[in-house]
């Protein structure tokens, strides 16, 4: 590839990075719902009619900032498992990444909750939607691994044969349960619950199940 190739393409990746960024501050601010490409163009500086080079609609740019978040956990699930001592040391690292990651990046959180809500089967195949179904993948596979590490090592229950099955359910409780401090935190408050310990308690509950 000449330098030129290169260069245009350093500068398209750039450029469309922006605009995710761009996205995420103005989700931030007006909502997700009430987010348009006009205003992701204006935040971004550029024009709209250059939006729709890179995003076709509201959705493409939905399912490409899910992606992207989906990178992150991948990298973070990674990471927190580096120094795992097994299987089931392996899977509280990827918990405790999960949730770090709704705490710190709650735009991101929404928007994948949001994506992995949608039937993608009525959604265009391919582009963003493909490339985020298999990143999604690509974190189900970590915990997956993690599972049979842990019946292989005896850090998790022998009779929990089915990881993936096992995984999903993992998944299904502990986001659930970061979604509700998320979105119900003024009747926690009510009912006298916090939301770190909400946290804290679901991930103990979720590995004693395994283990």
């Amino acid at each position: 590839m000449s330098d030129l190739a290169d260069r245009r393409r350093e500068e398209k990746e750039r450029r469309r990075d922006e605009i995710l960024a761009a996205a995420v501050q103005v989700a931030g601010t007006t909502g997700i719902d009430a987010m348009t490409l006009e205003l992701v163009a204006r935040q971004a500086r550029l024009s709209r009619a250059l939006i729709y080079v890179y995003f076709t609609d509201k959705d493409d740019l939905l399912f490409a900032l899910c992606e992207r978040a989906l990178s992150r956990l991948v990298d973070g699930f990674r990471a927190a498992t580096l120094d795992g001592r097994d299987g089931r040391d392996r899977l509280a690292g990827m918990g405790r990444a999960y949730v770090a990651f709704a705490v710190e990046e709650p735009v991101c959180f929404e928007v994948l909750a949001r994506c992995e809500a949608r039937d993608t089967g009525e959604l265009p195949p391919g582009g963003n939607v493909a490339a985020c179904l298999a990143r999604g993948d690509e974190v189900h596979r970590l915990m997956v691994d993690a599972l049979r590490a842990g019946t292989a090592d005896g850090s998790i229950r022998p009779a929990l044969q089915d990881a993936d099955t096992v995984a999903t359910v993992l998944w299904g409780f502990v986001h659930g349960v970061v979604q509700i401090s998320a979105t119900k935190r003024a009747l926690l408050e009510r009912r006298g619950v916090d939301t770190e310990r909400l946290l804290d308690r679901a991930m103990e509950l979720a590995l004693h199940a395994v283990s």
